[in-house]
């Protein structure tokens, strides 16, 4: 994947994410950051389990980012001691 790929996903993965943790997002660049983080993640999760990570711009790997971007949002709030609903 590109980085201009990377990016779009990021954002999408950072957004839907952010929206499941917290309901009001971190802001466009932590969101970008925290997909891209997350999309990662995801893969790695994804591949320790067997199955395909992120594999393009496309659906599966929007979910595999989303999932990535949940657990990574969890873990910042955590980490910096925000609550969660």
């Amino acid at each position: 994947m590109g980085i201009i790929s990377w990016i779009i996903l990021g954002v999408i993965a950072g957004f839907i994410g952010s929206k499941i943790v917290n309901k009001t997002g971190q802001g466009m660049i932590m969101d970008i950051v925290l997909g891209i983080v997350g999309a990662i993640v995801g893969g790695v999760i994804f591949s320790a389990f067997g199955a395909t990570g992120v594999t393009g711009l496309n659906i599966w790997s929007l979910i595999v980012a989303v999932i990535g971007s949940v657990v990574v949002l969890w873990a910042y709030h955590q980490i910096s001691g925000k609550r969660t609903l």
